[in-house]
């Protein structure tokens, strides 16, 4: 494809390029390989006794000296192998397996020194199991503990969420014996490693040198942990749109592989987060009227577009057919506001290339040289593409007219990565013309190649502290790994646990007294934390924002507001109340979880007292304010739970209430 890259450059760059047959052979080595060597040091890593991140330095300066090591030692290797080139000479044969081995696998120990080094101590992974976080991780745990494509939360439901990161990470936790909320851990690092180290031989196919391939996954997998690690599944998709923004234009003018590629990304991308896969769908098809339009005056783009449209839809359908085939029958949807948040950079315009920082300097040259070789048809369409995000960012804030949003601040990382990778494409074209070809009369040869090197090590020392800060840049989201208890009741600070100790122990009792396995019990409770530990069928989810359509959040509201406000009128005693739980479409809750006293309730009501009941907590969706949920609590009678067919047990601050 003679028209999609620039021979010119690849000759200066070097004898890199790798044929068909080695760049699967690469990208399935890179694939497992970084996968492989950061589930490997992830094991290791769990046999030391480092101390906790937040309040020790030891842990950090561990993650420090990795960090360094891995970048010093590439750039010994990709410097040692530019001046083999410069100087014409071949590369030893020794050297060349240990280049491609650590350039390979750099990305994936940049994970591993950042990331796996700082949570070694604790059995969560970022952000623990708070907030957005703890959906996540119930998800995990419920793909974990089954196969099947089922709802994070509601019972007989498909899931709304794209489940294939989630599938095979459930998979994965199988395969080590490990509840779904402790392999998410493992699973993250893993995946973000496999992906990070994928970009090495993809960008050595798309450019045609081992240097500036690396540079490219070493700066994106920078970006992409600082600003998504806490998203993996995200992150992952995330790290590939600038590639895909090349791999569209040579795919739409008749390239196999890049067309085979395309539909697999978006494949994956629709099964993983379909956010960035909008994304990616609206480049192509701007790049293809484009293509078709312009620069070739066919047809034939908009059927190869077609094509790739068709079959990466199919692959997408193994994961979203289920929810589909519901909502084609018939199943009712609403209360579902996953698109409902705006933060304050979603009212931001995103401008990465001022931030004063080696990433920043990296995005200015990246516009710097988007703007300069706009003729060259590769960085034109990484110029597109970032056109079209920006566009995105636009019509998002444009869309709180109309009272939702397109979620365009979860965009950021995708500005910065095409960016970055356009600023490691411009000092590679930099370096190969030198300043001595630009300024012949002013710089001299030596000159311009002593300038070559100071301006080199600076980029490397920048490279280092901006990789060695990546720990500190995510301290927030460690500290809750350490400080949020996990499933077996521990907090890896050291710390006394909270009331998520008591947990596993009401776990066991519910099982006990209803004679089914989590994954076909329905529990009514507002401790997220519990479904995200243990994978029973939830009533009702907790926020709108993160429940599936076909569960009816807004209705089933309702619904335990007037079952509160009954359980104290017309449905005062146990069959009454039970006669209003069944009146419901849904299956109704087999087991209740509040916060309070039972001895205190049963001391009220024999000694006929007033009492206040127990609390569950409502979650309101109240868009536009941020923060965009406000809780509101409805009181059950309590009175209602003291009889057949309840039975009723205290396990520290939480009352259980089961049916049989």
């Amino acid at each position: 494809m003679t028209q999609a890259i620039d021979t010119s450059r690849l000759e200066e760059y070097g004898p890199d390029m790798l044929s068909m047959r080695k760049t699967l052979l690469s990208l399935c080595g890179a694939l497992f390989g970084g996968g492989a060597f950061s589930l490997i040091c992830w094991y290791l890593l769990k046999t030391t006794s480092l101390p906790a991140f937040g309040p020790s330095m030891v842990t950090r300066a561990i993650s420090t000296l990795g960090s360094v090591i891995v970048l010093a030692v590439v750039a010994f290797l990709v410097i040692a192998w530019v001046m083999d080139e410069k100087r014409k000479q071949p590369h030893p044969r020794w050297r060349v397996w240990l280049t491609y081995l650590t350039c390979y696998l750099a990305p994936a120990g940049l994970v591993v020194t950042t990331i796996a080094v700082p949570l070694s101590a604790t059995r969560l992974y970022l952000d623990g199991i708070t907030v957005d976080q703890g959906f996540r991780t119930q998800f995990f745990t419920r793909l974990t503990d089954s196969a099947q494509l089922s709802d994070m939360n509601y019972i007989d439901m498909p899931t709304f969420y794209p489940g294939f990161w989630f599938w095979f990470g459930g998979r994965f936790s199988n395969l080590l014996g490990m509840p779904g909320w402790e392999g998410f851990q493992p699973w993250a690092i893993v995946s973000l490693s496999m992906s990070a180290s994928l970009l090495v031989p993809l960008w050595q196919r798309l450019c045609g040198s081992l240097p500036v391939a690396t540079g490219i996954a070493l700066a994106s997998t920078c970006v992409a942990l600082v600003m998504s690690a806490e998203e993996p599944y995200a992150a992952v998709i995330a790290l590939g749109v600038p590639a895909a923004s090349i791999l569209t234009y040579r795919a739409l003018v008749g390239s196999r592989f890049s067309m085979v590629g395309m539909i697999i990304y978006l494949g994956i991308s629709a099964s993983s987060y379909t956010l960035y896969t909008a994304l990616v769908a609206l480049s192509v098809i701007f790049i293809a009227a484009l293509v078709s339009a312009v620069l070739l005056k066919s047809f034939k783009p908009i059927i190869r577009l077609t094509i790739m449209g068709v079959c990466s839809l199919a692959f997408a359908a193994i994961w979203w057919a289920p929810y589909f085939s519901a909502v084609i029958r018939g199943g009712h949807t609403s209360g579902a506001t996953a698109s409902h948040y705006l933060p304050l950079e979603g009212a931001q315009i995103p401008l990465p290339m001022l931030s004063p920082s080696i990433v920043g300097l990296l995005c200015l040259i990246g516009l710097i040289y988007l703007i300069v070789r706009v003729q060259d048809l590769d960085v034109r369409m990484l110029g597109i593409g970032l056109l079209v995000v920006y566009a995105w960012v636009g019509l998002s804030m444009a869309f709180t007219l109309i009272g939702t949003t397109l979620l365009g601040f979860r965009l950021d990382v995708v500005i910065a990565l095409q960016l970055v990778t356009a600023g490691v494409l411009g000092l590679a074209e930099l370096r190969i013309y030198s300043i001595h070809k630009l300024f012949p009369d002013t710089f001299d040869v030596k000159t311009s190649r002593t300038i070559n090197f100071a301006f080199m090590a600076v980029l490397i020392a920048g490279g280092i502290s901006y990789a060695q800060s990546i720990p500190s840049s995510l301290s927030t989201s460690f500290e809750h790994a350490y400080s949020d208890t996990d499933g077996y009741g521990e907090r890896a600070d050291r710390y006394p646990p909270n009331s998520t100790q008591y947990y596993q122990a009401m776990s066991d009792y519910i099982q006990q007294q209803t004679g089914k396995a989590p994954r076909d019990t329905v529990v009514m409770t507002d401790e997220q934390d519990f479904m995200s530990l243990h994978p029973y069928r939830g009533f009702q989810a907790f926020t709108s924002h993160y429940a599936n359509p076909l569960g009816e959040f807004d209705l089933r509201n309702e619904a335990i507001t007037q079952w509160a406000l009954d359980s104290w009128s017309d449905a005062k005693t146990p069959t009454k109340f039970v006669e209003k739980l069944e009146q419901e479409p849904w299956k109704s809750p087999e087991v209740f979880i509040f916060r309070g006293s039972l001895s205190e309730a049963k001391d009220d009501l024999e000694n006929n007292r007033p009492h206040t009941g127990w609390v569950y907590d409502l979650a309101e969706d109240i868009y536009p304010n941020n923060p965009n949920v406000r809780f509101r609590g409805v009181r059950f009678n309590s009175e209602v739970f003291m009889g057949a067919p309840w039975t009723t047990k205290q396990f520290g601050p939480f009352v259980v209430v089961t049916r049989s």
